[in-house]
């Protein structure tokens, strides 16, 4: 198992005119929170990109937050989660150079994830009348990419794009390309992810086994894979929440007192595309925070990672167990105060990380070598 973090620079309204934070240090705090993680022996920091999400998310420009990302750490991968490819979002090919930029900064420490898009309020506005439609978007674009990054003479006549003949530059430090991704929530897109060789970034708002049925077919799919990219990215990561304390209560009681229902009923007010839970509050309702007494017996069943170091390894084993290969949080979704955020991942990366990251080569960049038999920087 290896472990990440999710950036989504989350700003509440309740954080605003100096109650807690501005804007620009709701961004501060996230470069902070992704240079701990790397401080602390964790691989992955996952940024989104959000449009017009008030509140919910103000992370728009990922690709210059993921570059500065870059350059104030030293091993972790940095990965968009996602970049939107629908061509009214992001031109195909300004995704390719940009892609391969981030690639060429990081020296093969970017991650490139890929989506379509969770929200009408998103794809909407940039002109797109159906939800539906940026499927067929995806299809055609993902494949694209790649052949930008392949050829030195590209060109393309399709439904949703076209370009004449052009040499897409600079083409990837990577050889032959960085890894690819995609979000998925529903079983066709776990599958569709799996046959096209690339790995799944998902969610989980509730117990390990929810997940379990998803990456069967993912995990029984893959070794069938005609992958769409040079190479299979066999990987499954989760993203859920984390507070990790010497004392299990304490960390309860943190985790009850700031507003993670907030986030959550955002979720759920903006992010269409997401099944809503039957009986879910409508927003502005929001669900209730769980208590202490809900998240001790959650964790005590390995469902939760809140409390003590011991609780974390027994809700990390279970989604080992379901086949999950990465575990995401994202610690900055809710009103923890920063120096909780520190204690809890140093606990984590010290008492809990080292027993399940056994290996100290990234898992999409060992999978890489072994099929591609390449090393960074050959082009």
């Amino acid at each position: 198992m290896e472990f990440g973090i999710f950036t989504n620079m989350y700003h509440p309204k309740h954080w605003r005119d100096g109650q807690v934070r501005s804007e620009h240090q709701t961004l501060k705090n996230e470069l902070e929170y992704i240079k701990l993680a790397d401080r602390v022996g964790f691989k992955y920091s996952w940024s989104a990109e959000h449009h017009f999400l008030d509140e919910y998310s103000h992370l728009s420009d990922s690709e210059t937050f993921m570059a500065y990302a870059l350059a104030v750490t030293q091993r972790i991968h940095v990965g968009s989660a996602i970049f939107n490819i629908t061509p009214p979002v992001n031109h195909p090919a300004r995704i390719a150079e940009r892609v391969a930029m981030l690639d060429h900064l990081g020296e093969g420490r970017f991650e490139f994830g890929t989506g379509r898009g969770s929200s009408s309020m998103e794809v909407f506005g940039y002109g797109i009348d159906s939800m539906d439609r940026t499927r067929e978007m995806w299809d055609e674009t993902l494949p694209q990419i790649v052949r930008m990054w392949a050829e030195d003479d590209y060109s393309h006549d399709g439904r949703f794009f076209s370009m004449p003949t052009r040499r897409v530059l600079p083409k990837p430090y990577s050889d032959p390309h960085p890894p690819i991704w995609v979000a998925a929530g529903s079983p066709g897109t776990f599958e569709k992810a799996a046959r096209l060789g690339i790995g799944v970034l998902c969610f989980t708002l509730g117990p390990p086994e929810t997940l379990a049925p998803l990456i069967d077919i993912y995990k029984s799919t893959i070794d069938k894979a005609e992958p769409v990219g040079g190479y299979v990215n066999n990987n499954i990561m989760v993203t859920g929440d984390m507070m990790c304390l010497a004392d299990p209560d304490r960390a309860r009681r943190i985790v009850a007192a700031n507003r993670a229902s907030y986030h959550t009923g955002l979720v759920f007010k903006y992010l269409d595309s997401f099944p809503r839970p039957d009986g879910f509050p409508v927003w502005p309702d929001l669900p209730p925070d769980p208590t202490v007494e809900q998240m001790k017996a959650a964790a005590a069943a390995g469902n939760l990672c809140v409390g003590d170091p011991d609780d974390l390894a027994r809700t990390v084993q279970r989604f080992v167990d379901i086949g999950a290969d990465q575990l995401t949080f994202s610690s900055t979704v809710c009103d923890y105060d920063f120096d909780v955020i520190r204690e809890s991942y140093e606990l984590f990366g010290a008492e809990v990380l080292p027993k399940f990251d056994l290996d100290p080569v990234h898992s999409t960049t060992r999978q890489r070598e072994a099929q591609c038999g390449a090393s960074y920087g050959t082009r």
